[in-house]
């Protein structure tokens, strides 16, 4: 058939930095993701033109999850930022805001792009290697015997987003829920190749988030169980209980007219027939001392009615998510067919009881050796659970990295002002071979080292959403707020008390200036390994991993979007 159009030629966009339209794209992205960060955020709400669910929040992977752009420069952006976070769970804001900063910068300089990236590429790695010293004022060790560091880490994790609507009691609270969960998934007995364990957690909606709880081992919301009667399980000698689980339905109608047709007997009964070997099934069990079977799909009552009356607890509908944590507790094997049973596949628990939350009611399996945990999570409406949620994986996960590379970073913006004031000192008392190996002159790298402190400080201002002034000291490149409508005074320290990680308090003269971000600033002489006065207890603290690679990412992205000389579009 001949074509009713004639195809059109793709369209050719050349330079497409220095388009109007992408400059708009880029402030507008830019513009929601500062005004998201941090504790103090300010919050989305999104939605779809055809309806549906309302998402409010400020994180990242919800933010960059729903947004649409139409810029293919601004989809290389959030896809970048989005595989960050989908590694690393952490620092998806500040990759984000950091990536945009870096764009906004290099390209108003009048050097050329491939020189940009060139001398970009050093700065970064003066950052990385300063971060990996010993000597870095921004690092802070973490020793898991101690708890306090890790309360400030995941405490930093939960105030960060303010959707959850948490009061400080209720941080306290579920700072001290994610920290013994974690512990929980810590194997007791390290092996060479010790695996964390996995903590699931288990939605209780509209209840108080201070009923939130961890209990050892899994819950399976069972309505049919009745609380305070006590469970007839079968046990075996040794007191435990042996567990079988099904992969397969178990409901009787295994035959689908789809998988096509199939030859029956005159007068056989497909029905009877499976639910003969269903019941033949359950005789095995009863014989092999089976104490608990749970079934992934849906069980046939009279099956869950022949195991009830002898002695073993039936569950079906468990779903897909539990059946990997549940043969990792009990040593399990999925059973994938009711024609064979091999007595390789069952695994044993310690307890089975019922527990109560809210208005449900759950079948609790308690282990032997706890790896799998439960954490009820509690939350007074939907949009907030949901929100909690995603930051209390966010902390579990930041709490793995954590403890294979056992360092944090301090938050509040003090460690892009601390990198700022570094970069500034180094890049002034570089040798003459620096430049020289990287072809470039002297007056184009300290443009474009300035370009990338100013990036960096621009994160730590969007911290800020009150207008409130900002101000960065001369000794330690901390990064402190004055609050919003304070008075005109001749001593700062009158107005500040800390910095914004809390590390650093006004009892020195520390010489403040503010934190403008877009003129040249002074040097910051050395960056001592400690400050000398420790103010706070609870100290504001990022992921390490997490925000090295998202300085990475940033970086990367950004020099990808800044080479980009030609946008292809096809028209058809």
């Amino acid at each position: 058939m001949s074509r009713l159009e004639a195809k059109k030629p793709p369209l050719f966009i050349s330079e497409p930095l220095t388009r109007d339209a992408v400059s708009q794209s880029l402030c507008l992205l830019s513009g929601i993701l500062k005004s998201s960060y941090g504790p103090a955020g300010r919050l989305k709400q999104l939605h779809n033109g055809a309806g549906g669910c309302v998402c409010t929040t400020s994180q990242s992977s919800a933010l960059l999850g729903h947004l649409s752009t139409s810029q293919p420069m601004l989809h290389v952006l959030t896809a970048s930022v989005r595989n960050h976070v989908s590694r690393f769970s952490d620092c998806g804001l500040f990759t984000a805001i950091l990536c945009c900063g870096f764009i906004e910068n290099f390209r108003s300089l009048n050097v050329a792009p491939f020189t940009v990236i060139k001398i970009s590429k050093h700065l970064l790695s003066l950052c990385l290697d300063h971060l990996k010293s010993e000597a870095c004022g921004c690092r802070v060790s973490v020793d898991f015997s101690n708890v306090e560091t890790l309360v400030c880490l995941v405490r930093s994790i939960l105030t960060s987003k303010p959707a959850c609507m948490l009061n400080k009691t209720e941080v306290d609270h579920l700072t001290t829920l994610v920290l013994k969960a974690f512990i929980f998934t810590v194997p007791c007995h390290v092996e060479t190749n010790a695996v964390l364990g996995k903590c699931v957690i288990v939605p209780v909606k509209g209840g108080r988030v201070v009923d939130s709880t961890v209990l050892p081992g899994l819950l399976i919301e069972t309505p049919e169980f009745q609380l305070g009667k006590p469970l007839a399980v079968k046990r075996t000698g040794s007191n435990m209980i042996k567990t079988a689980f099904f992969s397969v339905s178990m409901s009787g109608d295994g035959f689908n007219p789809e998988e096509g047709t199939i030859a029956v007997h005159h007068g056989v009964s497909l029905e009877v027939s499976e639910l003969n070997q269903l019941l033949n099934v359950g005789k095995q069990l009863v014989k092999d001392e089976v104490g608990l079977v749970v079934c992934q799909k849906v069980m046939h009552p009279s099956l869950k009615q022949y195991l009830k009356e002898n002695g073993v607890v039936a569950v079906d509908r468990a779903g897909l998510s539990l059946m990997e944590p549940l043969g990792r507790m009990t040593g399990s094997q999925p059973i994938a067919s009711i024609h064979s049973l091999s007595p390789g596949c069952y695994g044993s628990l310690k307890d089975l009881c019922v527990q109560s939350f809210a208005s449900k009611r759950f079948l609790h399996l308690i282990p032997e050796d706890t790896v799998i945990c439960s954490l009820i999570l509690c939350n007074r409406s939907e949009t907030a659970w949901d929100e909690l949620k995603r930051v209390c994986e966010t902390a579990e996960h930041v709490l793995q990295l954590t403890m294979k590379e056992p360092l944090a970073l301090l938050g509040g913006g003090c460690t892009e002002t601390h990198l700022a004031s570094y970069i500034r000192h180094k890049s002034s008392s570089l040798p003459a071979s620096t430049f020289e190996d990287l072809d470039c002159s002297q007056t184009q790298y300290q443009l474009v080292a300035d370009g990338f402190c100013r990036s960096l400080e621009s994160v730590a201002r969007s911290l800020s959403h009150d207008d409130g002034e900002i101000l960065t000291d001369m000794v330690y490149g901390h990064c402190w707020f004055v609050p919003s409508g304070s008075p005109c005074v001749s001593k700062w320290s009158d107005l500040v008390s800390k910095c914004g990680c809390g590390m650093n308090g006004n009892t020195e003269d520390l010489s403040w200036r503010f934190l403008q971000g877009q003129s040249g600033s002074p040097v910051v002489q050395g960056c001592p390994k400690e400050p000398s006065v420790k103010v706070a207890d609870l100290l504001t603290l990022d992921c390490f991993a997490a925000k090295c690679s998202g300085l990475q990412v940033a970086l990367e992205t950004a020099n990808l979007i800044l080479d980009l000389s030609y946008i292809i579009e096809d028209q058809n």
